[in-house]
């Protein structure tokens, strides 16, 4: 790559000033530019005004860079002094070209009421402040970025419209704009943030009908990964609300309307009342989609330590009204948002994938567009586990935790237990996972060595005891 050339347009202001853009020359230097700096290009003799009409001019320099401070801004006003010259060149240019890129203003310092100092023919235009310390670093390396024209924020390749655009036929939900009311309304500490949740949240469960199957011609384990598939912008858009939640308000006073949420996702997962005709896997859809939705609320309540509210959707009995008309208890565990999706592992042996888990697989890729990292869903995974593990809870559904299939790749303990080595930190832990004393806990992680309850995939498997930090716990105060 070739350096890019590149003018320093500035004021003799002092010799403090002059020092400054001279050390910052210096640097530009140092970052593989080739900087035109007048102390170092004319000579005794040499006729200044002509050097600064050239330099502007020259076609072989890509930037020009004005460094900007109360004199600067003043000569380049009022026309004198060489400011005054290299104006009248830079001026005309940037007023005859809109998208102007050759020319960028650096602040040097401001003003007394803290406003940058900007000649007036470029006060609408972007500049680059190194006038803060505190800031220096992060806003050279934007000037760096952008003598060399590599931006840090880089616009996407455009890619294919989802398929509820191109494809009538494919579910999806209407509530962007209620998803969007409700972001506003928690980041702004609305008022009606409460009732702004409660209605993207309804509306979310009420066309989520829209994504039952009917069996057809095709491959049913082809229709299951396609409607998991067009689910993935609703996903998306409710992890955005529930991260937003956690971060900006007192998630708290919301505890119980996500349990409520959660619950009446439940009945999606099984025979609806209108249906006298089923296969077990027909609702292998449904199953996948709340279990992620679920996996995801409990990773990202731990992800913010807001143990208090991710306890009430582990702790809390769910009610299944619907349950009633299959002679079943109308009151489950958590553990009922997470069955087994048998289509997944048929679809696995009908196209010999070898997948060791095909739902750790699929929530595996899923993952990208989240915002979350895998190691945070196997985290929450782990204390969904461990917490239905600790009640000695006989229900069935048991809780399956997929993604620690992938565990063996994990060093060492999870975030909340590796911080769990402090007291301070671990009683909320142990409050979450169901133990009431650490004594307990490694009592029953010592059960599991001996085979007891431990998940297996074949020959693999993963060591509770890692993955808790086991003999570090509550070590330090």
């Amino acid at each position: 790559m070739n350096a890019p050339r590149l003018f320093i347009s500035y004021s003799w202001s002092n010799a403090n000033h002059e020092q400054w853009v001279e050390d910052l020359a210096h640097e530009l230097v140092q970052s593989g530019i080739d900087v035109l700096f007048d102390k170092w290009e004319l000579r005794e003799g040499n006729d200044t005004i002509a050097f600064m009409e050239r330099v502007v001019s020259d076609q072989s320099i890509s930037k020009v860079v004005l460094i900007c401070d109360e004199e600067y801004a003043k000569k380049a006003d009022e026309r004198t002094g060489g400011v005054g010259t290299e104006t009248q060149i830079i001026s005309a240019e940037v007023y005859a070209k809109q998208n102007q890129s050759k020319f960028v203003a650096v602040i040097a310092k401001k003003d007394e009421n803290g406003r940058p100092c900007l000649p007036v023919y470029y006060k609408s235009r972007i500049f680059i402040d190194l006038s803060d310390g505190d800031r220096y670093a992060e806003n050279f390396e934007k000037l760096v970025r952008w003598v060399f024209d590599k931006p840090l924020a880089k616009k996407p390749e455009i890619g294919k419209p989802p398929s509820y655009i191109t494809d009538s036929s494919v579910a999806s939900l209407s509530t962007t704009h209620l998803a969007k009311r409700a972001l506003d309304a928690i980041r702004g500490d609305k008022g009606f943030a409460k009732g702004a949740l409660d209605e993207y949240l309804t509306a979310f469960v009420d066309q989520l009908e829209g994504f039952r199957l009917v069996r057809s011609k095709a491959e049913f384990d082809e229709l299951v990964i396609q409607s998991i598939e067009d689910f993935l912008s609703a996903r998306n858009e409710f992890i955005q609300v529930l991260s937003t939640l956690a971060r900006y308000s007192e998630i708290d006073n919301f505890a119980v309307r996500l349990h409520r949420f959660y619950e009446s996702l439940i009945p999606f997962t099984n025979q609806p009342p209108h249906v006298d005709r089923w296969n077990d896997t027909d609702f292998d859809n449904f199953r996948f989609i709340v279990g992620e939705l679920f996996l995801y609320g409990v990773a990202i309540l731990l992800r913010e330590a807001h143990f208090g509210v991710a306890n009430v959707l582990l702790e809390q009995p769910y009610y299944v009204g619907s349950n009633l008309d299959h002679g079943q208890s109308p009151i489950v565990t958590f553990s009922a948002l997470w069955k087994p999706v048998k289509t997944l592992d048929d679809r696995d042996e009908r196209l010999k994938l070898r997948k060791i888990s095909p739902v750790a697989d699929l929530l595996r890729q899923r993952v990208n567009s989240s915002g979350l990292s895998f190691p945070h869903l196997m985290q929450a995974d782990l204390v969904c586990f461990l917490r239905y593990q600790m009640k000695g809870n006989n229900s069935y559904p048991k809780w399956w935790p997929d993604t620690l299939v992938y565990a063996e790749r994990q060093p060492g303990p999870f975030e909340i237990f590796a911080r769990s080595s402090s007291k301070a930190h671990l009683l909320p832990v142990l409050n979450l996972v169901g133990a009431d004393s650490l004594a307990e806990f490694k009592a029953r992680i010592a059960r599991f060595e001996l085979g007891d309850g431990l998940p297996k995939w074949g020959c693999h498997t993963f060591n509770p005891a890692t993955l808790v930090g086991l003999e570090h716990l509550g070590s330090r105060p």
